[in-house]
């Protein structure tokens, strides 16, 4: 059988407009760079604005009688504490398996709308997560799901001059947290939150109003539309996961070194899919950990590079590598046994059948820029 067509955001023609070349991604025909290209891409986000469009995630409302119920029927699927959340707050979390295997990464806010939970989650994987969320929650709670919102991404030290030209209240909004807005005459929904490890904004809107927004952005000469290239670049620099390559079915949040992302109360109590796993695992220590590796040389090493100690046993593998244009040299993403994990430790990377020297490091390799 063929495979279905790839869909289109409502911003398509904006970005061939552009001069994007345009490539299949979670079954979208999205943009991987713009005529800049992807250095210069990944290098005016560092310093300005980037504007990503992500309308190929998949957004909903949780919703149930009251707070309590929503957020006590999430944290029966998700490690997160939703309880504690206060109005306009974010979290991320993780869908877990039975085994505690993670099935995607996602982000859970509490709206001011008394029992609703506003959630993002992955475009490959919005499916498949909107159906297991419906399946386990109450029958007083429900999942609406909103294909009819777009999102756009708003990412680099400039952004909250940007956004603040529109909307003067952004400057106090704290990370994490989001406010809703009207810009342009069109009701906005703003996190501020992204993926690129520099200050920045999520803008959530309906769907029919995005190009106009994305416009009025773009006629700001601090931002510049930004491609998938970048945006990998970006977040690899930032030692953020990507589900497919850092996560997957057979990796459990501790693995993923996002034991931060579980209060201690849900440590203890447990009580989410997957919870005997990550409890183990929280007690007793895991077999092998989520690593930064810094190659010698200028050859990348790409997802799926094999990983070995100096005396060539294999160690480990990479899931994300490239090229960091702010470091300056190739850098990579992987997973190591944990007795070689330790930042300095020498290892190779089996590149095109040859060893090249690398040491594991600390993450991330650009220290984040989150405004706290």
């Amino acid at each position: 059988m063929s495979e279905p067509a790839p869909k289109r955001t409502s911003l398509y023609d904006e970005h061939v407009k552009r001069g994007a070349r345009m490539v299949p991604f979670a079954g979208y025909e999205m943009p991987v760079q713009y005529p800049s290209g992807i250095l210069t891409e990944h290098g005016w986000t560092r310093e300005k604005a980037g504007l990503f469009d992500v309308s190929h995630m998949g957004q909903c409302y949780v919703s149930g009688p009251d707070f309590e119920t929503t957020a006590k029927a999430m944290e029966r699927i998700v490690p997160a504490d939703i309880l504690s959340l206060v109005p306009h707050q974010q979290r991320y979390s993780q869908l877990l398996s039975e085994d505690g295997g993670t099935l995607d990464d996602l982000m859970i806010t509490r709206t001011d709308m008394d029992g609703t939970l506003y959630v993002v989650v992955n475009a490959s994987r919005k499916d498949h997560d909107f159906e297991l969320i419906a399946r386990h929650l109450p029958k007083d709670v429900t999942l609406d799901r909103r294909d009819d919102l777009a999102l756009l991404a708003l990412q680099g030290p400039k952004a909250e001059e940007v956004l603040a030209g529109l909307e003067p209240a952004v400057r106090d909004l704290k990370f994490m947290h989001y406010m809703d807005a009207t810009i342009a005459g069109v009701g906005v929904h703003i996190s501020r939150s992204g993926y690129t490890g520099e200050d920045g904004f999520e803008i959530s809107l309906p769907d029919r109003h995005v190009a106009k927004l994305w416009n009025l952005l773009l006629s700001d000469p601090l931002v510049k539309p930004i491609g998938l290239g970048a945006r990998d670049s970006l977040r690899l620099e930032g030692g953020l996961c990507l589900y497919g390559h850092e996560l997957d079915e057979t990796t459990s949040p501790v693995e993923a070194d996002l034991k931060w992302s579980i209060s201690k109360r849900r440590r203890e109590e447990g009580g989410f899919t997957g919870a005997a796993r990550v409890q183990r695992e929280l007690a007793e220590g895991v077999a092998r950990k989520r690593v930064g590796l810094k190659p010698e040389g200028r050859a990348p090493a790409r997802d799926g590079t094999l990983i070995t100690d100096m005396a060539g046993r294999r160690i480990g593998i990479v899931t994300s590598g490239g090229f960091g244009p702010t470091v300056g040299g190739p850098i990579a993403m992987g997973y190591v046994e944990t007795n070689s994990s330790a930042p300095g430790t020498s290892v190779n990377l089996i590149v095109r059948d040859k060893p090249i020297p690398a040491q594991i490091v600390k993450l991330p390799f650009i220290p984040n820029r989150f405004k706290r």
